[in-house]
């Protein structure tokens, strides 16, 4: 099928439209909870839990021991949580999303100056969904990407050179995070009765591990109870982090409801992805989850995908989570395969019965 370039969101939604064109609009099985997001996040029910990661490597084992089982039962329950004090910096958080306010805050012109082109295969840079599957459905929002670490590998010629500081503070955000993940590898890795660096050597190490940024602009839209910033998906990465403006748009799918959740001040978003299910046998949940978009604010997240590399491991349930009574749930495929499976998948069923 051939793509074609999509209009930028934002030039869409600052035209004055009053009607969202109609390849933004989801079928309607996807409208189930859609609608005033606002009061969504107000509702009472189940809640995406709060970790508070301060005791994730104390001396004191009972205090340890204490956090471990809690980010354990939200990775099996859940598969999403709020991290608070996470290690990071209220400061440095804040310039992140500062920068990467102003690169969005840039003319459309300028920006253009980043765009990427995912038909050659040039997927990092500044872009917008194109209408690549079969459905032709288009997601609500524009979009940054770009490799952040390891630092040998990144391509820092197509990082914003505006704001000034773009580069030094995502830079010592994305080396912060890398730290972060191997804290959290480490203390899955013992909860499920591995080595303590298991999970880490599963999915790269230090040296393969990358760490890809998406910075995703949900401009303001007309009509959010038929539109969706990010249409509904598992993460295929090992763990995802995501800081967010404080405007609400996550959705998670629990226990059969779409679950809004509450913004926590100071937090990171973190997601256990398809990676660690697969490591895990199932043990670590990856939840379906979207992005949804409101008509009064703008909405900006920062989401970091740590993602294994695309070829050299096979990613299979390892041995020691996997018995008689546990068989492994899941076949062995490269990182790149288990992606193409999804996609091909998606295809399916966009090209199935609605």
């Amino acid at each position: 099928m051939v793509t074609s370039v999509a209009p930028r969101v934002e030039t869409l939604a600052s035209s004055g439209i009053q009607c969202i064109p109609k390849e933004y609009i989801r079928p309607q099985e996807e409208l189930t909870n859609l609608g005033n997001i606002f009061e969504q996040e107000k509702k009472e029910g189940p809640q995406v839990p709060t970790i508070d990661l301060e005791g994730i490597v104390s001396e004191d084992k009972e205090v340890r021991d204490k956090c471990w089982d809690e980010l354990m039962k939200a990775a099996k329950e859940w598969g999403v949580m709020h991290l608070v004090n996470h290690g990071i910096s209220n400061e440095l958080t804040e310039k992140v999303k500062i920068a990467g306010e102003a690169f969005f805050q840039l003319p459309i012109e300028e920006k253009e100056k980043y765009a990427n082109d995912q038909g050659s295969g040039m997927i990092q840079g500044y872009g917008s969904k194109l209408a690549n599957n079969a459905s032709g459905r288009l997601e609500w929002e524009d979009y940054f990407f770009h490799l952040v670490f390891p630092e040998e590998k990144r391509d820092l010629s197509i990082w914003p050179k505006t704001p000034s500081d773009y580069i030094e503070v995502t830079s010592e955000y994305a080396r912060q995070l890398r730290a972060l993940a191997t804290k959290v590898l480490s203390a899955l890795s013992l909860c499920l009765g591995l080595e303590e660096g298991r999970l880490e050597k599963e999915v790269g190490g230090i040296e393969e591990l990358a760490l890809q940024m998406k910075i995703n602009y949900y401009p303001k839209c007309p009509q959010p109870e038929l539109a969706l910033g990010v249409e509904a998906h598992t993460d295929v990465s090992a763990l995802t982090f995501i800081l967010h403006n404080m405007v609400p748009g996550l959705q998670l799918f629990y226990e059969g409801e779409w679950v809004t959740a509450k913004c926590v001040p100071n937090s990171i978003i973190m997601h256990i992805g398809d990676t660690l299910e697969i490591l895990s046998n199932g043990k670590l949940k990856s939840i379906l989850h979207r992005g949804v978009v409101n008509k009064e604010k703008v909405r900006i997240s920062w989401a970091v995908f740590c993602e294994p590399p695309k070829d050299k491991i096979i990613l299979k349930p390892l041995p020691e989570l996997v018995s008689e009574t546990e068989p492994p749930m899941f076949p062995p495929r490269t990182f790149s395969q288990h992606i193409q499976h999804k996609l091909f998948r998606k295809n399916q069923d966009d090209v199935g019965p609605n």
